[in-house]
């Protein structure tokens, strides 16, 4: 992994780990499905206008139904998931156990001989888990039966990510980026539209809310998706899923600094940790790319 590659990855990661305030400045107004039909609605409409501008167009009717399948895995199932669990967790504690996402991809890249476990991979799993148990500060949130069933749902929706980006890897070989991602979010819509007409919201939804789920659509989802699979081009699943580990840091600081969510003193080591998992996961180190310089 080159330096251009890593950029990008911290690109997704900041901009991912906005999206955990927003879900809980919209989920309460919205609800968990239809919030997540109406994100997948706006980010193919976004990305459908951009090929459009740019002449691409959709993919064959034979490759459908294994963009579904992609779909269910890296949106509908994560989209679900996170904007129930937002309804109950701060949206740091959400990001800081996304960061699960890549012991999932490295577990899928192997059980699927898509790549090799490595022991520099092992370790950095390891040092991503610790310095999310610091980020987190082991457990501020009090325990009950709510925050267990969202903090599995949190997991769930890690392993999706995981296992989906093994997925994604594969679809970047049979199609070009921009109309793969504009289909599984135009196939999310579709399979979550159903549920979504029988559980619409009865009161009005507010200015913020609004906001909120115009930036999920747009950028976390639609630009973002897209640039996560101009990137999974070029680079191992695995490598590609450790943006998980520094979603963290930037939702516990979104969620700080938007919503007012205590910081914890680990946010310091934990991300040196983080940052320490991500170059060994990746394979990238930043002072060999300086020395190069």
């Amino acid at each position: 992994m080159n330096a251009r590659h890593f950029s990008q990855l911290v690109l997704l990661s900041a901009v991912w780990g906005a999206s955990f305030p927003l879900i809980r400045v919209a989920a309460p107004e919205y609800g968990p499905i239809v919030m997540a039909c109406l994100r997948c609605a706006l980010a193919a409409l976004v990305l459908g206008i951009l090929m459009r501008i740019t002449r691409q167009a959709w993919p064959a009717r034979p490759h459908w139904a294994s963009l579904i399948v992609l779909s269910v895995s890296t949106v509908v199932g994560p989209f679900v998931l996170h904007n129930w669990a937002g309804l109950v967790l701060p949206a740091g504690y959400s990001a800081v156990l996304n960061a699960t996402a890549p012991l999932f991809g490295v577990l899928a890249g192997t059980m699927f001989s898509d790549e090799r476990l490595t022991e520099s991979k092992i370790i950095g799993c390891i040092a991503g888990l610790a310095g999310v148990a610091l980020l987190v500060g082991l457990g501020p949130v009090a325990m009950n039966g709510a925050v267990v069933l969202a903090v599995l749902a949190c997991i769930a929706a890690a392993a999706c990510f995981g296992f989906g980006a093994i997925l994604m890897k594969r679809a970047t070989m049979t199609h070009q980026p921009l109309p793969a991602s504009a289909a599984v979010h135009l196939a999310g819509a579709l399979v979550l539209l159903p549920a979504a007409t029988v559980t619409m919201p009865t009161t009005q939804v507010g200015a913020d809310a609004m906001v909120a789920l115009l930036l999920l659509g747009t950028f976390t989802s639609g630009f973002m998706y897209w640039i996560s699979m101009r990137l999974m081009r070029e680079i191992p699943a695995s490598a590609a899923t450790s943006s998980a580990f520094l979603i963290p840091m930037f939702g516990v600081a979104w969620g700080a600094i938007f919503l007012g969510e205590p910081l914890s003193w680990g946010l310091i080591p934990g991300v040196g940790l983080i940052l320490l998992a991500s170059a060994l996961v990746t394979g990238f180190n930043p002072f060999v790319w300086l020395a190069k310089r």
